[in-house]
């Protein structure tokens, strides 16, 4: 099977704008804040093992080489060099990029130029709303200006992202509150608010959502446990124009895939399950297009601070497809043209698909 064509990353982050230490690069190969075992690092894992793989070559070493000698080489070559090198090897032509989370990171407009890519922009519902809070007297006002704030968004933005499913455990009421539970719940909320305090109250965060749901962008949703308690919210937003996006699904990326498959607007992520899972990329991906019709499975790298992060998650997704739909094409089971139109789905065709980003599905967008 030929490569797959240029990929869309569906959901990533901009990469850190300075130098990196051994600590610091090695923490941001973990998953988690926790530090490594003792002994040990964090490029004892799948992740740190695929870095190792296929970012050496990007920066004129062999594959495999030791870490230390890859950072020396990254420090020698600088942050801005070694980060256009990686980016530019990664063979991602369209990053949609997550602007909400804190830290020296690049916006979209500065990815793209490293990249040598197109990036757009993937706006944070809480900080939004925690953005028009630093700037609202009442409750009333909070939610105008909210309001106001969501619209004009979906001029330059791709889609709204929620992590609801983080801070509430997807265990959010199925429908929209009524206006009096909202205005009670946002009076509350300003009143015993700190300056930078996140938005977690479940009644705000529900309102979020079905605004989002009604301005007609791809809703993207941080799934935290198990998707299937997402089942409710999918079947109530059915049929009101708003595709859903299942983001990081990794423990429960096949329960992702089974219910894209069972409602017609849901849609599942391959970021981080198969970028994260090494030599059992390919394992990953197959349960996956097991379960969804192949229509309805995005690829992203998931990443963020590191470009190396980007690399992996293109390459492994590039080898994992290869070795999938190359072995069931040697098998017979799929005819090699099939396997390339599927191929360019997964890559970019449905991200182009459910995020309008051609010029003539951005002009048909409904009006905000």
């Amino acid at each position: 099977m030929t490569a797959p064509p240029s990929l869309v990353d569906q959901y990533c982050h901009g990469v850190l704008r300075t130098e990196l230490g051994l600590g610091t690069f090695e923490a941001h190969l973990g998953s988690t804040p926790a530090p490594p075992a003792p002994g040990t690092t964090f490029f004892d894992t799948q992740t740190g093992f695929a870095v190792r793989r296929w970012c050496p070559p990007l920066l004129g070493l062999e594959p495999h080489c030791p870490p230390a000698r890859y950072l020396a080489r990254r420090r020698e070559l600088g942050v801005l060099e070694s980060g256009r090198r990686l980016l530019r090897g990664s063979g991602i032509a369209t990053y949609l990029v997550d602007t909400g989370l804190p830290g020296d990171l690049t916006d979209p407009g500065e990815l793209a130029a490293a990249g040598d890519a197109e990036a757009r922009e993937i706006v944070r519902l809480e900080l939004l709303a925690e953005q028009v809070a630093d700037t609202s007297g009442t409750a009333e006002g909070f939610l105008a200006n909210l309001s106001e704030a969501m619209h004009a968004a979906t001029r330059s933005a791709v889609a709204f992202l929620s992590v609801a499913g983080v801070r509430d455990g997807l265990a959010f009421a199925p429908f929209p509150p009524g206006p009096g539970e909202v205005r009670g719940a946002a009076g509350r909320w300003l009143a015993g608010r700190r300056a930078g305090e996140e938005l977690s109250d479940p009644v705000l965060l529900r309102h979020l959502l079905w605004n989002a749901v009604g301005c007609g962008l791809p809703l993207q949703l941080h799934v935290a446990g198990d998707p299937a308690q997402l089942t409710e919210f999918a079947a109530a937003s059915a049929g009101l124009g708003t595709d859903l996006v299942l983001l990081h699904g990794s423990p429960y990326q096949r329960d992702a895939a089974r219910l894209a498959g069972v409602f017609p607007h849901v849609y599942a992520d391959l970021g981080p399950a198969v970028a994260h899972t090494g030599a059992r990329a390919a394992a990953v991906l197959a349960g996956m297009l097991e379960l969804a019709p192949f229509g309805k499975l995005l690829f992203s790298s998931g990443a963020r601070g590191l470009p190396e992060l980007h690399v992996v998650g293109a390459h492994q997704f590039r080898d994992a497809l290869a070795r999938v739909l190359g072995g069931w094409v040697a098998d017979g089971a799929w005819s090699k043209p099939d396997a390339e139109r599927v191929a360019r789905m997964l890559a970019a065709d449905n991200a182009r698909r459910v995020y309008r980003l051609d010029a003539g599905d951005r002009a048909e967008r409904p009006a905000a």
